[in-house]
């Protein structure tokens, strides 16, 4: 059964001198585990319960889980390396079919009609303010959107996407 994961961090690429996810802090992790049904909110304390979590799970799905999401949280662990779990990056899949990366908000508001709530500067703004549960909340959306993009493409074989003239596109997609 899959685990849907996304995170937020304290800070910015600018702030660590670049495009370096490794040097950046988390702020919240969510999962979406499908064995209860159930999100699971995790802080940078908790870092050692979400590596042991996702060390659990049959596959971990995200959305540029490899560039991003693993990085981040990977810090966090001696043990367990994060890469190595049996995982669905859907942003490389997408990618490895057309050969260019679209976000996660373009895919899901063209195949779901939905849209992110917020994006990853937000976060960063909200934890300076202290603004803990709407970090959560926007996390926990964006692992629903994920999930609900796996399950759209398991289920059809295909997600879309706009092209740059607006026209609605479809990605074969085989998670």
């Amino acid at each position: 059964m899959p685990v849907f994961f996304d995170t937020e961090t304290q800070n910015t690429f600018q702030e660590v001198g670049g495009r370096r996810p490794e040097l950046l802090k988390i702020s919240v992790a969510v999962t979406y585990d499908t064995t209860d049904g159930a999100f699971h909110t995790y802080t940078e304390a908790d870092c050692p319960q979400l590596v042991d979590d996702l060390g659990k799970a049959d596959l971990v799905v995200g959305y540029n889980l490899f560039g991003f999401d693993y990085p981040v949280l990977q810090q966090y662990s001696d043990s367990v390396r994060l890469a190595d779990l049996p995982s669905v990056d859907m942003m490389v899949e997408v990618q490895k079919r057309l050969g260019f990366r679209l976000k996660l908000d373009s895919i899901a508001t063209a195949t779901l009609q939905v849209g992110k709530s917020a994006d990853g500067l937000q976060a960063v703004r909200w934890w300076r303010e202290g603004r803990i549960d709407e970090i959560i909340d926007y996390c926990k959306q964006d692992v629903e959107v994920t999930r609900k993009v796996y399950e759209f493409g398991k289920q059809r074989r295909y997600i879309q996407y706009y092209d740059r003239q607006y026209r609605l596109k479809k990605v074969p997609v085989a998670w």
